[in-house]
């Protein structure tokens, strides 16, 4: 269902006309299986991350990487202001069971973080690579057996429709 959206979407002549009017790179729009899933990996992977500016950061790997960057764009933003209190969180706790720190009792003060930011520095950013890497790969892993899975399946229907 998605792709067959993407798939519109691509083929739209106001997307055209745009691409052609600000003279935008097609690859950086393009809604095949392998754009569309590095979108994903590497949006994910930075969403998770604890860094100010994310959308500046995938923006930054454009030139390295070919990815719809729409896509990488929207991913950075499940760690949205609402967002990121308890993914943070959960990855403090996360990165301090895998190094085997004691846990801080938590205030939501730049007081308290101010003070003890030396503390838990460690912990949350050896979470956050681990949610990082788990999430953006399983994430990238699925979406890339759904869009095939997906392919296959009308290709059966279209043989069906042809006979």
């Amino acid at each position: 269902m998605i792709r067959k959206t993407l798939k519109k979407t691509s083929k739209s002549e106001r997307i055209k006309a745009f691409i052609k009017k600000y003279k935008i790179p097609p690859e950086y729009l393009s809604t095949n299986r392998k754009m569309v899933s590095r979108a994903v990996l590497l949006g994910l992977f930075i969403a998770f991350i604890p860094m100010p500016m994310q959308m500046l950061a995938v923006i930054a790997f454009m030139p390295i990487f070919r990815f719809n960057t729409p896509i990488a764009l929207l991913m950075c933003w499940i760690s949205n202001p609402f967002t990121m209190p308890p993914i943070y969180y959960i990855e403090y706790l996360t990165g301090s069971y895998m190094l085997g720190s004691s846990i801080e009792p938590v205030e939501m003060s730049l007081e308290w973080f101010s003070q003890n930011f030396d503390n838990i520095f460690v912990p949350l950013y050896a979470g956050a690579f681990f949610y990082s890497i788990t999430i953006s790969l399983s994430a990238f892993w699925l979406l890339n057996y759904v869009w095939k899975n997906s392919v296959h399946r009308d290709k059966k229907l279209h043989r069906k429709d042809r006979v």
